[in-house]
């Protein structure tokens, strides 16, 4: 196995959390290694803040990068991102606006709609977000098995690393603790190349959930790691850190995939468009709703699969 590089480019609109040096003296376990395994490049800013806006433009780009790979034959390494995002509301590609608790021209954050499935969900600081991009030609062409095992990456992180008891719950994506979910999940599969993926809530506030009906789901609660932890006695850098040294090493033996850290060569590659209309929020602050409807080659299914698969 190659050496693994971490992610040490600063990039524009990122923000580092702050960090001592006891915070980083932390010790990665070694990834298991398979027999001749596929690699899996690894961008891993876990502990960077990304816009939303940026993080879903560079997956795009990547997504059309391995399509043009397949076109010409050539090999599709899969690709995965860890981070976090500043403050955002989400909505998938028929996400109604009746799960918002908000006038969205007035939104407390930023809202964009995209070409996920799923409803409408909230993204901040302490929740790790991961972005598989891969082929699912070199794993199984079956969205249920890449729900299913997106959601075993996490219920295998919560037990391993924290010894919580999660679940599925028949009929609703995402990973539960009892009443509570811990991680959403919405993607998007093109030509059979996945995007978007999920969000675990290790230290999130929540409170921004309660201006909105998360997933849709009104009986429901939304939990975190560090809420259902009892002892308190891990701090909130050290539980992002092992919830993200644990989601890699789970996603690698899961999908059997050789996880190989890179470098972001481009910070250019996160730079964002700007085809979103911009309003103010009650406290002036800028807000943006994002208008990409369901509509072109793009086909309104509920894993946001796309047509031309």
């Amino acid at each position: 196995m190659e050496s693994l590089h971490r992610v040490e480019t600063l990039l524009p609109g990122l923000h580092h959390h702050p960090r001592t040096k006891a915070n980083r003296n932390r010790v990665f376990r070694s990834v298991k290694v398979f027999n001749n395994p596929r690699k899996c490049q690894c961008f891993d800013l876990h502990d960077k803040l990304v816009p939303y806006k940026k993080a879903w433009t560079w997956q795009k780009r990547i997504v059309e990068e391995k399509k043009t790979l397949i076109d010409t034959n050539q090999d599709c390494p899969d690709t995965v991102i860890l981070l976090q995002h500043s403050p955002v509301y989400t909505m998938g590609t028929g996400s109604s606006e009746d799960y918002l608790n908000f006038d969205v021209k007035d939104a407390p954050f930023d809202v964009y709609r995209t070409e996920r499935g799923g409803e409408v969900t909230y993204h901040g600081p302490g929740q790790l977000v991961m972005y598989p991009i891969i082929n699912l030609r070199n794993h199984e062409m079956d969205l249920h098995w890449y729900l299913r095992t997106l959601e075993e990456v996490v219920i295998r992180v919560l037990s391993s690393a924290f010894s919580i008891k999660a679940s599925r719950l028949d009929g609703l994506t995402g990973v539960w603790v009892g009443d509570q979910k811990v991680a959403a999940i919405g993607i998007r599969v093109s030509k059979w190349i996945t995007y978007h993926g999920l969000a675990l809530n290790v230290t999130t506030d929540l409170t921004p959930f309660n201006s909105i009906v998360p997933c849709g789901i009104r009986d429901r609660q939304v939990g975190s790691i560090k809420g259902l932890l009892e002892d308190g006695k891990v701090g909130d850098l050290r539980l992002i850190d092992i919830a993200h040294e644990s989601l890699l090493k789970e996603f690698s033996e899961v999908f059997k995939l050789q996880i190989e850290k890179e470098t972001v060569s481009d910070p250019n590659i996160l730079l964002g468009s700007s085809d979103h209309m911009n309003t103010r929020s009650s406290s002036g602050s800028r807000t943006s709703f994002h208008l990409r409807n369901c509509g072109g080659s793009y086909s309104c299914l509920n894993f946001g699969k796309e047509t031309d698969i």
